[in-house]
């Protein structure tokens, strides 16, 4: 767990974020436990329906699942359907712009492609 969270969005929201980074990064895998609302609580000194608001949208996403009396832990598909997600989000906030952008500098797609590939900051193959 993050040591602290911050005011730039909703405590719930960087409780949910913090766990699908968890479960992309594969800090988390499939089948395990993640932490309970009591323990997001009182790790972070926060309300725990702050905290089950969070874990509960995972669940809603089908990132996670209730084994009664014992916990929340990792769906099998859980990496897989999170990356597909910020591949989508990725798009619109990113890809989108970026084009859109591009043509209104009359920037051709060889011209943005080229751009793309310097290495200032190098993207993993």
């Amino acid at each position: 767990m993050k040591k602290s969270l911050d005011e730039s969005k909703p405590i719930f929201l960087q409780i949910k974020e913090q766990l699908e980074d968890s479960i992309i990064n594969g800090e988390i895998k499939a089948e395990e436990r993640v932490p309970s609302t009591n323990e997001f609580a009182a790790f972070y000194k926060i309300n725990p329906a702050t905290a089950a608001k969070g874990i509960n949208e995972l669940v809603e996403e089908e990132i996670l699942f209730k084994r009664r009396g014992v916990g929340m832990f990792v769906t099998e598909d859980a990496r897989e359907i999170l990356v597909e997600k910020r591949k989508k989000s990725f798009y619109q906030t990113y890809v989108l712009p970026l084009k859109s952008e591009a043509n209104k500098l009359h920037i051709g797609k060889e011209e943005l492609l080229e751009m793309v590939k310097r290495e200032d900051v190098p993207i993993e193959d």
